[in-house]
């Protein structure tokens, strides 16, 4: 039994051992293997390797794309002393770890910090150099191109920090919160201003629109009006005229015809009363007139 515990003991410490100078680097990372603090070799190459147990250590950076979003929002100010908000980001990646780890740090999150103040001092120095216009739209490629190429000046300057600038974009570019209020005023403002001049400008024409639709109301009703009276002339006319020669006819029938007319006339509504003297009154005379003759 003393000898089976001994070899499982000593395979046990055998696979410690193994374990503790074995490691594997994905092929998606770097190792970087340390000793006593110093950068013995770094690993690109995907697999097992190993090292000196208890006395190398091995710390893994990602070879991937990185991606850096602006980390403030602190204005910055345009050729015209206009301050703007920046909005932005980076994509870049580590490339040499033997320069990244002493002229950076020893993790992502140290190259991320000193990348964000390189990308904001070099924004700030080309904005300064542009107007809002060229910033928002007519220049704005052109101001990303330079800030990529003065970031990477920057990162591989006289201390290279062992990483690749592969792409800056603006994701935002507008005024201050301050600033802000007042461009939407004045844009309110000239809205409103054209709304009320196309609103001033469709009235005027309804107006003038109403004023010759009532002119040729106005003129087709008196040509009707004058139509009307010519006809109704016309036919008073002809009526008068055949009036005339049916009266000439028999004088006497037209004399009373014309007393019966002036009676209905008189005395057409319900309850007229006519006080008429029997011996003076024409209707009266003619009436007796027309019995005596129907007597004989």
């Amino acid at each position: 039994m003393n000898k089976i515990g001994f070899i499982g003991t000593s395979v046990l410490l055998l696979l410690m051992l193994l374990g503790a100078a074995t490691f594997v680097v994905d092929q998606r990372q770097f190792g970087v293997v340390f000793q006593l603090g110093q950068i013995q070799k770094v690993v690109s190459q995907p697999g097992l390797n190993f090292k000196l147990p208890l006395v190398q250590n091995v710390s893994y950076f990602d070879k991937r794309l990185l991606m850096l979003n602006s980390m403030d929002s602190e204005p910055l100010l345009t050729a015209e002393k206009q301050r703007v908000i920046i909005d932005w980001y980076v994509r870049w990646r580590i490339t040499n770890p033997q320069e990244y780890i002493p002229n950076v740090g020893r993790d992502e999150q140290a190259g991320a910090q000193q990348l964000n103040r390189a990308v904001r001092n070099a924004f700030q120095e080309e904005i300064n150099r542009r107007t809002v216009r060229e910033i928002i739209s007519t220049r704005r490629e052109t101001l990303m191109a330079d800030v990529q190429r003065k970031v990477s000046e920057a990162v591989k300057g006289s201390k290279p920090w062992g990483i690749e600038i592969v792409d800056v974009r603006i994701t935002r570019a507008d005024y201050v919160e301050s600033i802000t209020a007042s461009v939407y005023g004045r844009m309110e403002a000239e809205r409103k201003r054209v709304a009320n001049e196309l609103r001033s400008t469709g009235q005027a024409e309804a107006e003038r629109i109403r004023a010759d639709a009532d002119r040729q109301r106005e003129v087709t009703v008196a040509n009707a009006y004058r139509d009307a009276e010519k006809v109704r002339g016309q036919g008073d006319a002809e009526a008068t005229r055949l009036y005339g020669a049916a009266f000439g006819q028999d004088p006497q029938f037209a004399e009373f015809y014309r007393s019966m007319d002036a009676y209905r006339a008189s005395i057409g509504k319900q309850g007229d009363v006519l006080v008429i003297d029997p011996d003076s009154s024409d209707f009266f005379r003619n009436m007796r007139s027309q019995s005596a003759s129907a007597r004989r």
